[in-house]
């Protein structure tokens, strides 16, 4: 007697016939991957997936710091938040540099290393403030906005002729204002120009931002999570499913799957506009100022590489700064901008609308903070086993295709000299075609 055994899905049966016996046996269908399967390649190709090692590795980290944030321009601040002479913000570079920035007599913003060069002491400690005369606590040495010491106590008795104040200025830092007022650094001195670095990025939104911005709105968010996890959400609108406010007002309206995603060299991207409609969620309403150029309910939304995002929105501008404070710890700055010359009813038009979706208990900001927590929890390194990330959804480079993700991860792999896919160059997998 010759037995075939058969898997299927249905109840186990046994049929005799001559001289084979064929018994069926119902199999279990398995979705769940044991350790091995768990670590196995995805089946796509290399573009198509991270390593989770680039969001938890502490090496990787430190070179993004030197690779990538100290060769790129930074966002450090708006112009409206220097308002006067000597007004001053200080600014925790995401490369680990402390840095003020600060508006002269002459009304131009400058930036300076945050750093005495005499024994290497902070200068300013105060997030913000207004200095004539920047003077360090320990030893009474004053500078100017300029970064020109103008005097050193003592200096005469103490250094003779040997040392004068003209050899020890403020250590100047690289620096812009533009596209739309922000202020721009960059560590460095051998980069390309800002209007370079950006190109092409932002042209979407120049035409709407011809006239001066005023920052009103301002806080910050400190996650235990990766910069580039925040990145990827601001890159991706797949998780609009998290959002009932956006799915009601954007995903099953007109246009929403009509956006698509521009790539730009230097790692930035676009995705498109469309009208959101407001009114559609009960409760809501359509909005009551508009933005110049703008149409109504309109949304612009441009990720600038690494870790910066224009999102305009109908009425206001919502800007993202995401600085890194290690490799599983982001501090996230949120600034909503109205235009300068808003009369106050304008403006409490445009407060409300964006407390209504971006403050810190608006309908959707909060969302995508959890969201990207909840990565951080699961990504940590050595507390699970996690392995890849998927970035392979192609829906024609629309809203819902992760080609902007794509895009932001071939440019960390030119600027790191790693692959994404294989970071530490152990994983054995052949690049695409």
């Amino acid at each position: 007697m010759v037995r075939l055994v058969l898997y299927c899905l249905e109840k186990p049966t046994t049929i005799e016939h001559g001289r084979f016996q064929v018994v069926q046996i119902q199999k279990e269908s398995r979705m769940s991957r044991n350790a091995n399967a768990w670590k196995e390649k995805p089946a796509l190709p290399p573009t198509h997936f991270v390593d989770t090692r680039i969001y938890t590795d502490v090496e990787i980290f430190r070179e993004e710091q030197q690779k990538i944030f100290n060769k790129c321009w930074i966002i450090a601040c708006h112009e409206s938040e220097l308002p006067n002479s000597y007004d001053y913000r200080t600014f925790n570079h995401p490369g680990g540099e402390n840095i003020v920035v600060v508006r002269g007599e002459d009304k131009q913003i400058r930036a300076f290393y945050n750093i005495c060069p005499h024994r290497g002491n902070v200068l300013l400690y105060d997030p913000v403030g207004n200095a004539k005369r920047i003077t360090c606590i320990f030893h009474s040495w004053s500078f100017d906005t300029k970064g020109n010491c103008i005097e050193i106590s003592r200096g005469n008795e103490g250094y003779q002729n040997r040392l004068c104040k003209e050899d020890v200025g403020l250590r100047e830092v690289k620096s812009d204002v533009g596209f739309g007022g922000f202020v721009w650094v960059n560590i460095d001195d051998n980069s390309c120009s800002l209007k370079e670095y950006v190109g092409e990025a932002l042209g979407m939104l120049e035409p709407h931002m011809d006239q001066e911005l005023e920052v009103f709105h301002y806080h910050k968010a400190i996650v235990d999570t990766n910069y580039k996890l925040w990145h990827d959400t601001n890159s991706e609108f797949y998780h609009d499913y998290m959002h009932y406010f956006n799915r009601i007002t954007g995903m099953i309206q007109p246009g929403y799957f009509d956006r698509k995603y521009i790539g730009y060299p230097n790692g930035h991207a676009s995705v498109g506009s469309m009208e959101i409609k407001y009114d559609a969620y009960e409760g809501s309403k359509e909005r009551g100022v508009g933005w110049p150029g703008l149409a109504p309910g309109g949304w612009i939304l441009i990720d600038v590489f690494p870790g910066m995002t224009y999102n305009l929105r109908t009425s206001v501008l919502r800007m993202d700064t995401a600085i890194p404070l290690g490799p599983n710890k982001v501090v996230i700055e949120f600034r909503g901008l109205g235009l300068k010359s808003d009369t106050p009813q304008q403006r409490a038009e445009r407060i409300r609308d964006h407390n209504t979706i971006w403050g810190p208990f608006g309908r959707n900001l909060h969302e995508d903070l959890l969201g990207v927590h909840g990565q951080g929890i699961a990504m940590r390194e050595k507390a699970t086993d996690s392995k890849w990330v998927l970035h392979g959804r192609e829906e024609n480079n629309t809203i819902h295709d992760e080609v902007g993700m794509r895009h932001f991860y071939a440019e960390w792999s030119k600027r790191m000299q790693r692959k994404a896919y294989d970071p530490m160059g152990d994983n054995q997998i052949a690049a695409a075609a």
